[in-house]
């Protein structure tokens, strides 16, 4: 027999002699320059001889990458029609500050079965050795102003936070006013960057993953009237500027709160590239987008806790998700807190021996860097790296909003008693005025309450569970928000493993527990199981914990509306963008009347009411008159007029 190497060269003498006595192959672009990122362009093919359905294009920023070096690949069979050798493909192109180049490769199946490079789902990435062809390059009309807008608040009355990108990091400012017509206020902004060096490890610190990151601007609006629409743009005279964008500001004594929360969105790219992308994140935006424009004039803010963009060290992941939030973090506050996929990288500096198998390498070598620079949260937490990468921040803070005393925790650097965070977290619980922000939500990343199999993470839990929930539970924290599982689970108000009482008929000894709920599900694919029986661990049968009140598989996002009585809290799934689950919180000190009880019958006064929205009602009505209702929860622990939600997996 030939040996296989010898097979595999004559296989590409024959592909070079075939080539050679062939048409050449063509390809063409358009247009050759765009405005402005999201614009499309077509790029064209022909003289293809004998296609194959493994000939693919590959998409290049900037031109002078090697052939490995590709941003992401679409397989040319995606184009009708692409049997013929000719065909098209239209994607949109964000803009990465250098011009593009396509080129088309094809792969055989010899190199398919003997690859060494794979992407992170451990599919073999396209062979780059037969290049049929190359483009011209395509770039962006210079002057047309700064991208990827998005707001914070700052924690200060009368402010508002904006940051963009630019490509040269010259001068510019934001110019804010209340008309259009009239934003004759203007501030200055400062400028950030971060180099390759400062990341920690591969891919972040290679040619594969590293791309030119822009220049950061980060401005903030002052002088802002309560409870006003302004209209702002950023940029410069002779770098051009934005379009014209603009937010509501929050008002000191406001009465309603609303807020958009979830974690573990990523970003949605046209293209494959060497990690996955998360496609669903556009309906996420999608269906919030539709929320706050439904709202009109009042104020709102996202909350989007952990895992932000995915990118796990390749750069241009973060350039095409913040050019996706724009539409939304361009309108109103977007607040973040750090996870693994931002940060954890080998030799980070907080990693006890009980954490070896919860911290790894998910940061992708960023090291928390490109999110430490690219937001800009209120407060001024950090923590040195111990590397020439600048400290990290964004990891701890709280701001009012409404009557919502909003918390933000690290669950990636020290928490534990002593710490700077654990004293943090301590003070500013203890510090809450409950008259002015009668609720309070505190969000963090790694969930301290799931009932998702993953026994690497358990000493984390049991570590949260010893140390933050005293604190929660002390301070009468009204919801507290984890993300990571991507899935959605509601507990029961939660301390120690254990429910609540309810303060309902009559029961004088009732316990104001926090509600946890894990909203790790807005984009990211990647679902981990249910907890299985212990007494039968490889069988896939997942029985529901009584605790848990509510889990849904389906992607979707969560929102507070928030009065000075009540909190309600709401799951939207993306696949209708309706809610599915809820809850209904009471403020402190107020009595919730059932229907055809006055207050002076009512003798209790509870904290907490559970409204299961919908299908809820439906379902409790039905059991009760069918005699289930007794299955549904735990005599002890839960309340006789209270129905538990089975699982909603879609």
């Amino acid at each position: 027999m030939i040996p296989v190497t010898l097979s595999i060269f004559f296989l590409h003498l024959i592909l070079f002699i075939h080539s050679s006595s062939s048409s050449p192959v063509s390809i063409s672009v358009t247009p050759k320059t765009l405005a402005k990122s999201g614009h499309p362009v077509t790029i064209r093919w022909s003289g293809i001889d004998s296609p194959s359905k493994l000939d693919w294009l590959g998409i290049y920023s900037p031109p002078t990458s090697s052939n490995d070096n590709f941003i992401g690949y679409i397989f040319l069979s995606t184009s009708p029609g692409w049997e013929s050798g000719s065909g098209s493909i239209s994607i949109p192109l964000v803009n990465l500050r250098s011009e593009y180049q396509f080129r088309i490769f094809r792969w055989i199946q010899s190199e398919i079965t003997n690859a060494t490079r794979f992407d992170n789902d451990h599919n073999p990435l396209p062979g780059t050795e037969h290049k049929l062809v190359e483009s011209g390059e395509v770039g962006f009309e210079p002057g047309r102003g700064p991208e990827q807008v998005h707001l914070a608040l700052t924690g200060r009355v009368g402010e508002m936070r904006v940051m963009f990108v630019t490509h040269d990091g010259k001068d510019n400012s934001v110019r804010y006013g209340l008309t259009r017509g009239k934003m004759e206020q203007t501030v200055g902004a400062r400028v950030l960057r971060y180099e390759r060096e400062d990341m920690c490890h591969a891919p972040a610190t290679d040619s594969v993953g590293w791309r030119d990151p822009g220049y950061i601007h980060d401005g903030v609006m002052t002088d802002l009237r309560k409870g006003k629409r302004y209209y702002y743009q950023v940029g410069s005279d002779s770098g051009g500027w934005s379009d014209i964008f603009s937010f509501v500001t929050p008002n000191a004594h406001l009465k309603e709160t609303i807020a958009f929360l979830f974690g573990d969105m990523g970003t949605s790219t046209p293209y494959t590239t060497f990690d996955r992308t998360q496609e669903e994140s556009s309906s996420t935006l999608k269906w919030i987008s539709r929320d706050i424009d439904a709202i009109g004039d009042k104020p709102a803010f996202v909350s989007h806790i952990g895992d932000i963009s995915y990118a796990r060290g390749y750069s241009w992941l973060w350039d095409n998700f913040f050019n996706q939030i724009e539409p939304v973090a361009s309108k109103v506050p977007y607040h973040v807190c750090i996870g693994n996929h931002e940060y954890d990288w080998p030799s980070q500096p907080w990693k006890p021996d009980w954490a070896s198998s919860v911290y790894g390498k998910d940061g992708g070598g960023e090291c928390g860097v490109p999110y430490s620079l690219r937001f800009n949260m209120p407060g001024n937490s950090s923590e040195l790296t111990g590397t020439r990468a600048p400290a990290t921040k964004n990891l701890y803070y709280s701001f009012d909003f409404g009557v919502v005393h909003f918390v933000y925790m690290s669950t990636e650097t020290n928490f534990l008693p002593g710490s700077d965070q654990y004293n943090f977290l301590k003070h500013d619980l203890e510090s809450v005025d409950r008259e002015r922000t009668p609720f309070v939500v505190v969000q963090g990343h790694r969930p301290m309450y799931s009932t998702c199999h993953r026994p690497k993470e358990v000493p984390l839990k049991e570590k949260l569970v010893e140390h933050i929930e005293p604190l929660l539970v002390k301070n009468k924290v009204s919801l507290v928000l984890w993300g990571h599982v991507h899935r959605y689970e509601r507990f029961c108000p939660l301390n120690n493993f254990t429910c609540g009482s309810l303060g309902k008929n009559g029961d004088h000894n009732w316990e104001a527990y926090p509600v946890h709920v894990v909203i790790g599900m807005s984009g990211q694919d990647w679902q981990p199981e249910w907890e299985p029986r212990a007494d039968h661990p490889n069988d896939p049968v997942f029985p529901q914990p009584e605790l848990s009140y509510f889990r849904a598989g389906q992607f979707g996002y969560t929102k507070i509306v928030a009065t000075e009585k009540k909190l309600t809290f709401s799951f939207v799934g993306n696949h209708d963008g309706e809610a599915h689950d809820g809850v209904e919180i009471m403020a402190p000190g107020q009595v919730l009347n059932d229907a055809g009880t006055s207050s002076e019958e009512e003798a209790t006064e509870s904290w907490y009411h559970v409204k299961n929205i919908g299908l809820l009602v439906c379902v409790a009505f039905v059991a009760y008159f069918l005699g289930f209702t007794s299955h549904f929860r735990k005599e002890a622990a839960l309340d006789k007029n209270w129905t538990r939600l089975k699982e909603e997996d879609v």
